[in-house]
């Protein structure tokens, strides 16, 4: 038993450190290609501090583990908007960007209802799977090529009201014979290979956190005569959602409220698109669902999800008490499925 809980913490452990890794060069990576905060938050820093979930669920459905595997994606959901979007806007209101209301929320609401209508039969085939890939790998080209060009016409706007220095800063850089311009593509290359290493280390540790994540938890489960199923809507997925709760208070601490509400939002369009997309195409027969979730958890993230739209219509913002409100909704969640599986 000892050894078992062991491999869970260190795999909790890898994950946490391995996706904080990831995003950190991810980041930077993205805001060198000249994509928006919100962006950033709803892509590049959602889906790494996804990943976890991702080699989550990936280790499960090839090792037979269906239960953990949809368990791991529906709880970390709901995990994300009433524990995380909650505990945010309970220590400082966030404000909610316009994109969000006008494509983003709808399109996290749209992919819920989705995932559960593909559910419905008691399992998400490996067709299924293929299509929710695609879906993600369209959602993310999308975001990317309209930040981009929002980025551009912004900065057409700005270069056009610019005049007379430029030709001073030209002289300047030709009678420095070049030095200015080697030693900015020798810390260009430096830091892209910062950044590179970042992410390949942050891969390799999820890799191997996930490994040692999914043995601990089956492991656990299986000791104490708890279903994997609750395993992976409360122990997984709350341990897979920790990267998520540290980007998201820091961003809101800080004041990146974009990057707070756009890495919850992104987050749970990629662990349904992707996440629980590649399980289902790895899995031999797909993922099952159990009538279990069929009735009360797939029904409560999809709440979860229609619960954003009122909240972030109201004002554009999630006061205190809201977020409040969020986590008190998490609360009698989690103690809900405990007592599920005690009785």
């Amino acid at each position: 038993m000892f050894t078992t809980v062991l491999l869970f913490t260190l795999g909790l452990v890898f994950l946490i450190v391995g996706a904080e890794s990831l995003v950190r060069g991810a980041s930077r990576l993205a805001a060198a290609a000249g994509i928006s905060p919100l962006v950033i938050g709803l892509t590049v820093v959602a889906y790494g501090t996804s990943a976890p979930e991702l080699a989550v669920s990936m280790k499960a459905a090839v090792a037979g583990q269906p239960d953990l595997a949809l368990g791991n994606v529906v709880g970390s959901n709901i995990f994300n908007v009433l524990f995380i979007l909650g505990a945010s806007a309970a220590i400082t209101p966030l404000l909610v960007h316009r994109q969000l209301l006008r494509f983003d929320l709808w399109m996290m609401l749209a992919v819920s209802a989705v995932s559960y209508l593909l559910a419905a039969d008691g399992r998400i085939s490996r067709l299924d799977g293929v299509l929710l890939v695609a879906g993600a790998i369209a959602y993310t080209v999308w975001s990317i090529w309209r930040s981009r060009r929002e980025t551009a016409a912004l900065q057409g706007k700005s270069a056009g009201s610019l005049h007379g220095p430029t030709d001073a800063c030209e002289s300047v850089v030709s009678t420095t014979a070049g030095e200015p311009h080697v030693t900015q593509v020798a810390g260009g290359l430096t830091s892209l290979g910062t950044s590179v290493g970042f992410v390949l280390l942050g891969l390799g540790m999820l890799v191997l956190g996930a490994r040692w994540l999914v043995h601990g938890a089956a492991g656990i489960a299986t000791a104490f005569g708890v279903s994997e199923l609750v395993i992976g809507l409360t122990v997984v997925a709350a341990g897979t959602s920790l990267p998520e709760v540290a980007t998201s208070i820091v961003a809101a601490v800080r004041g990146e409220r974009d990057i707070a509400v756009g890495n919850v939002v992104g987050s749970n369009i990629f662990n349904i698109l992707a996440v629980l997309g590649v399980a289902a195409a790895l899995g031999q027969e797909g993922v099952g669902v159990s009538s279990a979730a069929l009735r009360f958890d797939m029904p409560v993230m999809l709440l979860a999800a229609a619960a954003c739209l009122p909240i972030f219509y109201t004002a554009r913002r999630i006061d205190r008490w809201e977020g409040w409100a969020l986590l008190v909704g998490y609360a009698a969640y989690a103690t809900t499925v405990i007592w599920n599986a005690a009785h």
